[in-house]
């Protein structure tokens, strides 16, 4: 069997990925918040680990492998939105929900086995918070139920820090009903205008850590084999959902293996809306970009270091897509993937070197095992595959050959500068060496504008 390395963020090195249950691997992902489109930071780590779990598939078997993603669907930020807008709080939660779901498919990504939503599990987030008072973890005061962080030893062992650290370098909400600022809000009260449910401590909603422990929990058990999420979640989400399940259910580990995937940036920069560089997922696909290339350009970076989404990144996978398709047409895939694929994968998830040993494959024209290896991390799909279709520039390279080789003979290269001119401006990238023309369609490509040309 093929041994998996994972760099696991709790412990702070590589190691070998050993599940609790070989016939249950169980994997929890932090998934979005639903109250707006999501941008192309959100996506990525949906990229990374829907990769990790067609790796985990792919070694221990299809069915063999639980994956978990949460939509967080009662938050401030959702409130705020339906207080603006009018609308109500289910209807904007409904179709932020579905947005998400159709832009990440139009990415390769599969949904989850389940993908619970925080409101479907408040009463097993009422009874964790109540274990926890029963325990001596958490208290009431004023409508509020808090976890007491200093009655955790373990806290700050995640992120690498000290609470005391925490208080000094962070700003930490200061309130009355507050026995320590460190402390953190399991449930807080509702007015008549926000949502609400009945609980023990009066009318109110859960604060935003618990919902991940209480799901995590239910669908997963007390002790999972790995957590991801972005690494701005590490602290303080994911550093107090591992206090509070390895306090309400101390029996267990929670997850054993942890990731955090870097963050995007965009043509080198953070990306902001005030730089102007900020992108939606749909923004993107409305721009022309397809699902395919956008999932690529994220493949083509480890997801432990920072992504920059670039224009010439997306034009260079634009190409290498249409070229890998043109080839593998027609083709069925091998019935194993390489084995050099897999090992990539399976050391750290390492996609880029993955994806180098697809273009060698590329360059030995060897494409079944090409396609198997592709399809394995969701490119090359036919689901992704419409935006390539119908683009055959074989016509063109006969042209500017035949043009070409006239040309050396007449020393008159007006012609050729002609038709090169103008693939150019179609939006085809023209590669011209002794070994003869190749054209590949890149980002932007434009059929119409070349028309005249044959």
């Amino acid at each position: 069997m093929t041994t998996i390395k994972l760099h696991n963020s709790k412990t702070r090195k590589k190691e070998v990925f050993e599940p609790i249950d070989a016939n249950n691997v169980r994997m929890y992902v932090c998934g979005p918040t639903v109250y707006d489109r999501a941008h192309i930071g959100n996506a990525r780590p949906v990229v990374v680990f829907d990769v990790l779990n067609r790796l985990l598939r792919h070694v221990y078997g299809e069915d063999h492998v639980t994956y978990v993603r949460n939509f967080t669907d009662v938050d401030d930020k959702i409130n705020a939105r339906a207080a603006e807008s009018g609308r109500s709080i289910a209807e904007i939660t409904g179709e932020t929900t579905q947005w998400f779901l159709d832009d990440m498919a139009a990415l390769g990504a599969r949904d989850p086995d389940k993908m619970p939503r925080a409101t479907q599990y408040i009463p097993q987030m009422v009874e964790m918070i109540e274990k926890l008072i029963a325990d001596g973890y958490a208290y009431a005061k004023d409508g509020h139920v808090l976890f007491r962080v200093r009655a955790y030893k373990d806290y700050g062992a995640l992120s690498g820090r000290s609470v005391d650290d925490m208080i000094a370098g962070a700003r930490v909400e200061v309130a009355p009903y507050k026995e320590d600022p460190m402390d953190f809000v399991l449930w807080k009260p509702s007015s008549e205008d926000l949502p609400g449910w009945d609980s023990p401590w009066g009318r109110g909603r859960p604060g935003w850590h618990i919902e991940c422990s209480a799901m995590s929990y239910e669908l997963l058990g007390a002790s999972f084999d790995i957590h991801g999420g972005g690494n701005d979640l590490m602290f303080p989400h994911h550093e107090n959902e591992v206090a509070q399940s390895c306090c309400a259910h101390p029996e267990g580990e929670f997850a054993r293996y942890w990731l955090h995937n870097e963050m995007l940036q965009v043509e080198g920069k953070k990306m902001s809306k005030s730089l102007g560089n900020f992108f939606t997922v749909r923004d993107l696909l409305d721009q022309g970009f397809p699902g395919e290339v956008i999932r690529f350009v994220f493949l083509s970076t480890h997801y432990g270091k920072p992504m920059d989404w670039t224009a010439k990144k997306a034009a260079e996978a634009e190409a290498t897509l249409r070229k890998w398709r043109t080839l593998t047409d027609g083709v069925e895939p091998s019935d194993s993937v390489a084995e050099t694929v897999v090992s990539a994968l399976a050391d750290d998830l390492n996609t880029a070197g993955a994806i180098t040993e697809l273009h060698r494959l590329a360059g030995e024209g060897d494409a079944a095992n090409l396609l198997a290896g592709a399809q394995m991390m969701g490119l090359l799909s036919k689901e992704l595959g419409e935006w390539a279709k119908g683009v055959d520039l074989s016509a063109y390279e006969i042209l500017l050959a035949d043009t070409r080789a006239k040309a050396m003979e007449t020393k008159d290269f007006s012609d050729v500068d002609r038709i090169k001119t103008a693939l150019i401006e179609a939006g085809v990238e023209v590669r011209m060496s002794k070994a003869g023309v190749e054209l590949l369609a890149a980002s932007g490509f434009d059929v119409t504008k070349l028309e005249g040309l044959l």
